[in-house]
């Protein structure tokens, strides 16, 4: 696929999670990236990743019902959990927070990070702006999808 780099770090944690939890299948996506892991059998897993095009699946893999249409988050700004794990909201103990509230952030910089299977997964902003809410606390358990952090 050119012009398109698989996150396999994503990918790795996301099967780990597909494995740990007992699940058939699993999303996840990032902006214009979307990766789906769905489990054909025992041992099997596969793997369909694509920008905002359509999906798709293995061969061996059965055909899975369409999961519901997803809400959209509450702002453009609303900075959303891409996975379940534990969010650290500064690089260390006794470090200072990556952001606080009224900070201003350009796309790209760390806002927290994110562990999920052993792996530090910085969450970066994805716009330029002002950091108006911080919904976590730091080393919280957070789920797929939960509202993490509001910039605008």
């Amino acid at each position: 696929m050119s012009g398109f780099d698989v996150n396999v770090e994503a990918v790795a944690a996301l099967a780990g999670i597909l494995e740990d939890k007992g699940l058939g299948e699993i999303e996840y996506q990032d902006g214009e990236n979307f990766i789906r892991l769905s489990k054909a059998g025992p041992a099997a897993v596969a793997v369909a990743t694509a920008a905002p095009a359509p999906v798709a699946t293995a061969a061996a893999a059965p055909a899975a019902p369409q999961p519901e249409a997803k809400p959209e988050p509450m702002s453009a700004g609303a900075v959303m959990s891409p996975m379940v794990g534990t969010a650290y909201l500064q690089s260390g103990p006794g470090e200072p927070n990556f952001v606080k509230t009224g900070d201003r952030v350009k796309a790209g910089d760390v806002l927290l990070i994110i562990e999920a299977m052993k792996v530090m997964n910085q969450i970066t902003a994805t716009q330029s702006g002002v950091v108006l809410e911080i919904n976590v606390e730091n080393a919280q358990p957070v789920e797929f999808g939960e509202l993490l952090m509001v910039v605008e």
